[in-house]
């Protein structure tokens, strides 16, 4: 017993090495090729449209709602303190610096990561990268680097909609509810952020972005199994792409909290 234990976890080890490596070998390939020419611009807005213009409804509802949530659970406590008009401020900086990015970050991944990793997939058991290869075209350049590039750009811009969307909900539930006046709202909101709260935000949402494409191209490309091998590798990107962008956002946060004043 004690021997099969050992045997799956040296097998779960080297799963993951063998991942880290990967992961890290198509991040340096991507990155090169990003900056290599020859340079098309129509796939990345191909996928820009994809991953940014028709991720903008879900992430309107759920930001929004985001905002009404959190307002009237600030509002729970608040009011015991008589400090009403503090939700603003507090509802701001949450969203601004971690509800906006990685919320949008999660929603996207299980979007449009989910769906790269589908595609590729199909690609790869049916061979056509392979008839990529044999053209002289090389699959990185032509299949992962416009994804590469359309999610870093958009996620921040995604991310910057969430964010006012989510105030936007906070807004509502603050006046119409609670009494607070639009002016006080809006001063105590933009008194209480600055530059570094926004810069942190979309930094942030840029990590997610680049994070979200390689891991699921990655997983695109390692498909293997037919149909089956698809579906599990979607499952296993989206698992992976959330656990990856939670354990980003608390390096960030630690390393904008305790190191950049």
């Amino acid at each position: 017993m004690f021997t099969l234990f050992f045997i799956d976890l040296g097998r779960r080890i080297i799963s993951f090495l063998y991942f880290c490596g990967g992961l890290a070998n198509l991040t340096l390939q991507t990155v090169y090729l990003t900056f290599k020419p020859p340079y098309k611009y129509e796939p990345i807005i191909v996928q820009c449209k994809k991953a940014g213009y028709e991720s903008f409804p879900v992430v309107s509802v759920i930001a929004l709602f985001i905002g009404f949530v959190f307002a009237l659970q600030s509002a729970y406590f608040m009011q015991r303190l008589g400090s009403e008009m503090y939700i603003a401020s507090l509802v701001a900086l949450a969203i601004v610096r971690e509800l906006g990015p990685v919320i949008t970050a999660l929603v996207v991944a299980g979007r449009v990561g989910a769906a790269h990793t589908a595609e590729l997939g199909s690609m790869q058991v049916t061979e056509q990268i392979d008839a990529l290869e044999t053209l002289a075209t090389n699959p990185v350049k032509y299949l992962v680097v416009p994804r590469f590039i359309s999610l870093s750009l958009m996620l921040p811009v995604l991310t910057l909609y969430a964010d006012i969307i989510g105030i936007l909900g906070s807004y509502l539930i603050c006046v119409f509810k609670l009494g607070i006046t639009s002016s006080m709202y809006l001063n105590i909101t933009f008194n209480a952020l600055v530059y570094k709260d926004l810069f942190t935000g979309l930094f942030k949402a840029w990590i997610f972005g680049m994070i979200i494409a390689l891991v699921s191209c990655y997983e695109g490309f390692n498909v293997q199994g037919g149909a089956e091998g698809v579906g599990k590798a979607t499952t296993r990107s989206v698992v992976i792409t959330f656990l990856m962008i939670i354990a980003a956002d608390c390096l960030f946060t630690a390393l904008f909290y305790f190191i950049i004043p």
